[in-house]
């Protein structure tokens, strides 16, 4: 049966099931039915589950039109029935994996998820985590889940690791055109996962265990939170030493090898960078291993709203004005520049510092427009002249491409800026990060 498998996986009759439909799910169900497979989204979000059907795309990275093509030729549905499962051949799940308080990962999605599969699942299906976890997840807690019972992996069902590398907001890179890593829970598992993902990936590498390859997706985000942690703490060092930062930045990325430029900002935001990491950090403490990088790093990105705040306030002394009922414009919330994406987002964590301050804070982004999370409840204003000018200080938090940023460098007051818009240009009303 295990060729049978194989020869659907080939011919594309393999019937696939995405479970998830976010920012990972969506895409990769859209591309195996762009490839020819008759994809099943599956979630539990009923709003998600509408927008797919009605042919709506609610993911920047996936245009309505790529959607509404693969639903209209009926090779992508969306679905909340989780019985479907029985008629699948290839699961791949991509549901969240947050933290809980003290960097503990909340593995509950991923656990009902292949719960629900266990009990649906056919003979010889193909199941792939997607999900971001830490190393060890799936050979110790899915693999079991799904053995109960007396089957046996690599017999009656295949199971195996790969982790999702999306980059929203990527044009050069989506899905396609990032080289995927697979590693099986044992070797047909993984042959049967490559040869999958060979059908819409460019580049496939095979790991040999998945354990291994939870692990390469925690080291490729660690380098990053541990790099930006790094610049941030260069920047405050550079503040006390009144070093421009940014120009120390830019000197060392003309050395054509060794290094690789990060810059300094409000801190980290999305999904991967603030949480996965620390994913590493728990299972790492669970072996009797700290991870001093890790913990610090995401300690100083947590620290950077507050810091930024702190440094507007001691500029504002220096004016001999206090932050007190102070008029601010944030430009940008979106944790990244031109992604409609609000996870984590630092500019967020500082406009609710500021608000808990006293600060009468608004907000303009050109793809946001209203705010509706925690405390926050508000609504993008216009960038005119008028507007503007009301502000008693405008802060560059995300640099998005749809600001005319000139326009507002010439009718503010002041521009704490943070995103480094600016350059190294010397005016009277710019405040540098």
């Amino acid at each position: 049966m295990s060729t049978a498998l194989k020869n659907k996986i080939s011919r594309k009759t393999a019937r696939v099931a995405v479970i998830g439909l976010g920012y990972v799910g969506l895409p990769l169900a859209v591309n195996f039915a762009k490839a020819g497979y008759r994809v099943a989204g599956l979630d539990m979000d009923e709003d998600r589950v509408r927008q797919v059907n009605a042919r709506r795309s609610y993911i920047s990275d996936i245009p309505t039109a790529q959607l509404a093509a693969v639903v209209r030729a009926k090779r992508l549905s969306a679905h909340t029935d989780f019985e479907l499962i029985r008629e699948m051949d290839v699961l791949i799940i991509c549901v969240p994996t947050p933290l809980r308080r003290r960097y503990t990962p909340d593995i509950s999605y991923i656990l009902s998820a292949v719960r629900t599969i266990a009990k649906y699942v056919k003979k010889h299906a193909l199941i792939i985590l997607e999900s971001t976890t830490y190393p060890g997840t799936t050979e110790e807690l899915i693999l079991p889940e799904l053995q109960k019972g007396g089957r046996k992996v690599g017999r009656d069902f295949y199971l195996s690791f790969s982790p999702e590398r999306i980059d929203p907001g990527n044009k050069h890179y989506d899905v396609t055109r990032i080289p995927k890593v697979v590693g099986g829970v044992e070797p047909k598992s993984g042959e049967y996962t490559a040869l999958l993902y060979r059908k819409i990936i460019r580049e496939i590498h095979v790991v040999s265990t998945a354990k291994s390859a939870e692990m390469t997706k925690l080291l490729e985000n660690s380098f990053r939170i541990i790099n930006i942690g790094w610049i941030n703490e260069v920047a405050m060092m550079c503040h006390k030493m009144d070093i421009d930062v940014w120009e120390v930045i830019e000197a060392a990325k003309t050395k054509p090898f060794g290094f690789m430029p990060f810059y300094p900002g409000l801190g980290v935001g999305g999904h991967c960078i603030p949480d996965d990491p620390l994913y590493l950090y728990w299972k790492a403490k669970h072996h009797g291993f700290s991870s001093k990088y890790i913990k610090l790093s995401a300690d100083t990105n947590h620290h950077m709203p507050a810091y930024a705040y702190q440094h507007l306030k001691d500029e504002m002394k220096k004016r001999k004005k206090t932050t007190r009922r102070m008029k601010v414009l944030m430009i940008g919330v979106t944790y990244k520049k031109d992604v409609r994406d609000l996870r984590k987002s630092p500019p967020l964590t500082l406009i609710e510092m500021m608000q808990n301050d006293g600060c009468a804070v608004d907000y303009h982004d050109p793809i946001i427009p209203y705010l509706k999370i925690g405390k926050i409840d508000l609504v993008s204003v216009e960038l005119s002249r008028k507007v503007i000018g009301r502000y008693d200080v405008v802060i560059t938090a995300t640099d998005h491409s749809a600001v005319n940023w000139n326009f507002v460098l010439n009718n503010a007051k002041l521009i704490f800026d943070v995103k480094h818009m600016y350059g190294r240009k010397q005016r009277k009303n710019i405040i540098r990060f």
